[in-house]
């Protein structure tokens, strides 16, 4: 099925102007959700709004939206009040700078969409998007949508140009707010998890080899239950043991991937097969004949 657009814009950067077609990028629809149900008969419940100070219920026409400024004191705002607040939709993103592809870090991405050229847009699209990719740049500005402002960043993917909804500044907590203690970190592990670092590398991202799991689980359930079958519950599996030596715990995580990658020969490490045997005294005695 083709995607359908959700918007036109225009981005344009110095007096270039490029007519372009938005596109959801992530689909929400995706998700599971459940609606709350009576128990005693199975039918919907609706929401209602009680006034904290009288009790009763308050109908929609009787409400207005308020800031709490003060512990328990609100500043009412009509909606005419707040529709002359929001931010006009301009329907364009003027690019203000270009900065390297590296220097945001992916904590102030939001929302992703696609875009593609409109009519007229096809040749100062593709020189955009050729341009950035070839600069090793990608493209910063602002775009207004639904009353709201944004930063909005615009980079190459794949000879098409993708626009990276961003968060603000004031959204993002710093990392420094976390308190990580010191640790040191002895020259042997960091070979030996740098190993382990290479035997796991791979050279792209391949989002195809991960599922989401607990959506198949809850989407089996679901189907069960439509199908009128009755649900057994798995059991929780028991939690690992702690890891104690980190030195050994490294070491053995290098051996079970070994297959995949040869190690490093080493003159303390004793080979695989030797200490499989070891283990396995009953299979070595059917070796030796």
């Amino acid at each position: 099925m083709a995607a359908r657009s959700i918007a036109s814009l225009t981005v344009s950067f110095g007096l270039v102007a490029i007519p372009v077609k938005l596109y959801s990028a992530t689909e929400s629809s995706r998700a599971i959700s459940f609606n709350l149900l009576h128990k005693g008969c199975g039918s919907r419940l609706k929401q209602q709004y009680v006034c904290v100070k009288e009790e009763v219920p308050v109908a929609r026409e009787d409400m207005v939206k308020g800031y709490e400024f003060a512990k328990d004191q609100y500043v009412m705002f009509t909606p005419e009040e707040l529709k002359a607040l929001e931010e006009a939709g301009t329907h364009s993103a003027e690019i203000a700078e270009f900065v390297p592809l590296d220097a945001i870090d992916p904590v102030f991405f939001d929302k992703t969409y696609y875009l593609a050229p409109d009519k007229g847009g096809a040749k100062p699209y593709a020189l955009l998007a050729r341009a950035l990719l070839e600069s090793n740049r990608c493209a910063l500005g602002r775009w207004a949508a639904r009353g709201k402002q944004y930063i909005v960043m615009i980079r190459p993917v794949e000879g098409a140009l993708v626009m990276q909804q961003l968060l603000y500044a004031d959204e993002v907590r710093s990392i420094k707010e976390i308190d990580i203690p010191k640790a040191e970190v002895k020259d042997t592990e960091l070979k030996l998890a740098q190993q382990l670092i290479e035997q796991q590398a791979s050279d792209r991202f391949d989002p195809g080899a991960y599922a989401d799991e607990v959506r198949a689980r809850i989407e089996a359930a679901v189907q069960k239950k439509v199908e009128g079958q009755e649900i057994t519950m798995a059991e929780e599996p028991e939690g690992g043991a702690q890891v104690i030596d980190l030195m050994e715990a490294l070491r053995a995580s290098l051996e079970k991937k070994a297959p995949a990658k040869a190690l490093e020969p080493k003159a303390e490490t004793r080979k695989p097969p030797k200490r499989a045997l070891q283990a396995q005294p009953a299979e070595r005695k059917t070796v030796r004949k």
